[in-house]
């Protein structure tokens, strides 16, 4: 029961991230968008390939609580949350490259939270997978 109630919390939590930072993404230009602290990331893509990430970040975000909260097809909440892992990985590679260690240090968490929800769907104590 505890562990079921952490995960929802921190998928809670993850969506309002994910859902408003993809909304910022879709709506925001580009241009405009690295001018935000932190943000400089988007110089190495380009508007389009910035657009897919606001995308992905808001099915990710739906896909967290969503199909778990309607029981309709929950096994996609540990997908979307490896999908958030993935997003977060090629985050951190960025930050890397760009060396922007402390902007890092965040996606770093975020990843580590994608991570434990997908885990605690996939395989823990509340798993949905069967």
């Amino acid at each position: 029961m505890t562990m079921n109630l952490a995960l929802w919390i921190v998928a809670g939590l993850l969506a309002v991230v994910y859902l408003v930072s993809g909304v910022g993404k879709l709506i925001v230009s580009r241009e405009r968008m690295a001018a935000f602290p932190g943000a400089g990331w988007v110089e190495d893509f380009s508007a389009g390939a910035v657009k897919v990430i606001g995308a992905l970040e808001v099915l990710a975000a739906v896909g967290l609580v969503l199909p778990a909260a309607l029981g309709i097809a929950p096994v996609l909440v540990p997908l979307a949350a490896t999908g958030l892992v993935l997003l977060m990985a090629g985050a951190v590679i960025t930050r890397i490259r760009r060396h922007e260690t402390k902007a890092m240090v965040a996606d770093l968490v975020n990843l580590a939270l994608a991570a434990f929800v997908a885990w605690g769907r996939f395989f823990g104590p509340a798993s949905f997978i069967g």
